[in-house]
C-alpha cells in the first residue's frame, strides 16, 4: 500500500531532492500535501505531476494565482500561514518538514500534535522551540526523524544501541568555504563566495550558515534536543571531506560512524524509508579514490558562532529562539549586501547579549520572542549600514 507523504517546502533543495526520490519509486508514495513559499508556477507544476489532495502557497496574496493555475485539476488550492497549519493536520504517514526558517515552526508543531511522524529538515524549528516540540512528540506519539545529514548519521549510529550507553556524540563539520581563511580576509568576502560550499549543494541561507559555522552551532542545539546525552557530551569536529557525517562513541570505547557521499538524498531516503531502507541513485562511497580523511578541532576564535550557540542552549529558555531569529535577519542582510560577513555573528551576539525574555511556554511565546529579536537584529543591521 502506498504511503501518504505531506511535503512542506516542495520547491526548496530538500523538497526537490525528496520528490526526486518519490519520482523514482512512485508506486510506493501518494502525495497528500505540497506547499511552497511564493513560487506559484513551480508549485503548480509539481502539483500537476504528483497530484496531491491540496497545494498551499504561504504567500496569501498569491492564492488566486494558484487557484487559476490549478483550475480543472481537482487539486484544492489554499494559501496563508493558517492554511499551512491546517494542511499539516491532514492524515499522512509522514510529514517532510522542509520549510526554511521559523516559518516552518507552526505547521511542524501541528503535524507533531496530530501524532504524525515528522522527517525534520527544518533545523530552526527545533532550535527555537526544541523543548516544546519534543514534549509534544512524547505526548502524541509522533516520531521525529532527523534529515540533517549529521543528525541522521547519529540516528543511524544509535540503531541497536541505547542512549544511556553513549559516552560522546561527535558532530562533523566541513569547515565551510573559509575554513583556512584569515579573519582579515573574511571581512572582505562576498555573498557569492559564502554560498559556494566546497562539498554540498544547498540553499543560500544554509550555505552562509555553513560558512560562519552557525549551521554547526544550530545543529549542536538540535542534537541536544534529539539525543539527550548532556550538552557536555556533544562535540564538534572539523572534517573537510564531508565523508563521515557524525560519530557516536559508546561507554566501551567503541565508536560508530556513518559515512556516505555528500548527497542530501541519502539522509532523506533514510527518513522516508525508516525503519526500512530504500534504493537511491546516489554515488557509492569510494574510499580508495578519496584516499585520505582529515580532522581538526574547530577554531572558535575565527568562527565564534559555535561557542555562541553552546552558550545559548546552556542558558536555555528563550536564548536559542533569540539566536535563531537574529541569525536569519543577519544572514538575509549579508546576502543583500547590507552588512559584512563578520557582522552576521556580531549581530547575533548583540541580540542575545540583551536581557533574556521570560521562558517561553507556548508557540505564541516563541513567536513573540522571534518578532522582538528580529526587530533588535534589524536595528543593529541598520546601524552597520549607516556607520
Amino acid at each position: 500500500m502506498a504511503r501518504r507523504l505531506s511535503l512542506f517546502g516542495a520547491t526548496g533543495s530538500v523538497g526537490q531532492s525528496t520528490l526526486d526520490l518519490v519520482r523514482r519509486d512512485g508506486e510506493a508514495w501518494q502525495i497528500a500535501v505540497l506547499t511552497a513559499n511564493s513560487d506559484v508556477a513551480e508549485l503548480a507544476k509539481l502539483a500537476k505531476e504528483f497530484r496531491p489532495d491540496i497545494a498551499v502557497i504561504a504567500d496569501e496574496a498569491r492564492h488566486t494565482e494558484l487557484q487559476e493555475a490549478l483550475a480543472g485539476t481537482g487539486i484544492e488550492a489554499s494559501a496563508g500561514a493558517e492554511a499551512l497549519v491546517e494542511a499539516a493536520k491532514r492524515p499522512a504517514d509522514l510529514v517532510m518538514a522542509a520549510i526554511v526558517g521559523c516559518a516552518g515552526l507552526a505547521p511542524t508543531m501541528a503535524a507533531i500534535e496530530a501524532g504524525t511522524d515528522v522527517a525534520l529538515a527544518n533545523k530552526e524549528a527545533l532550535v527555537s522551540a526544541g523543548e516544546l516540540m519534543t514534549a509534544a512528540a512524547r505526548a502524541s506519539g509522533s516520531t521525529l526523524l532527523p534529515v540533517d545529514s549529521e543528525h541522521n548519521a547519529i540516528f543511524q549510529c544509535l540503531a541497536g544501541g541505547r542512549i544511556e550507553q553513549v559516552r560522546r556524540i561527535i558532530l562533523t563539520a566541513s569547515g565551510g568555504p573559509f575554513r583556512t581563511m584569515s579573519a582579515a580576509d573574511m571581512a572582505r568576502v562576498t555573498p557569492a563566495q559564502a554560498v559556494a560550499h566546497p562539498n554540498w549543494s544547498m540553499g543560500a541561507k544554509i550555505s552562509v550558515d555553513s560558512a560562519t559555522m552557525m549551521n554547526k552551532g544550530l545543529e549542536l542545539i538540535e542534537a541536544h534536543h534529539l539525543f539527550p546525552v548532556g550538552l557536555d557530551r556533544i562535540e564538534i569536529l572539523v572534517h573537510p571531506q564531508s565523508v563521515i557525517h557524525s560519530l557516536v562513541e559508546y561507554i566501551d570505547c567503541s565508536t560508530l560512524a556513518q559515512l556516505g557521499s555528500p548527497d542530501m538524498r541519502i539522509p532523506i531516503a533514510s527518513a522516508l524509508a525508516w525503519p526500512e531502507r530504500m534504493a537511491t541513485p546516489c554515488a557509492p562511497l569510494d574510499l580508495a579514490t578519496i584516499a585520505r580523511l582529515d580532522f581538526e578541532a574547530p577554531d572558535e576564535i575565527r568562527f565564534p558562532a559555535t561557542a555562541l550557540c553552546r552558550a545559548a542552549i546552556a542558558e536555555g529558555g528563550a536564548r536559542p529562539a533569540q539566536l535563531n531569529a537574529a541569525n536569519e535577519v543577519a544572514v538575509a542582510a549579508f546576502l543583500a549586501g547590507r552588512i559584512s560577513f563578520p557582522a552576521i555573528v556580531d549581530t547575533v551576539r548583540r541580540v542575545i547579549d540583551a536581557e533574556a525574555p521570560p521562558v517561553p511556554v507556548s508557540l505564541h511565546d516563541i513567536f513573540s520572542v522571534d518578532a522582538a529579536s528580529r526587530a533588535a537584529a534589524q536595528h543593529f543591521v541598520d546601524h552597520y549600514e549607516h556607520a
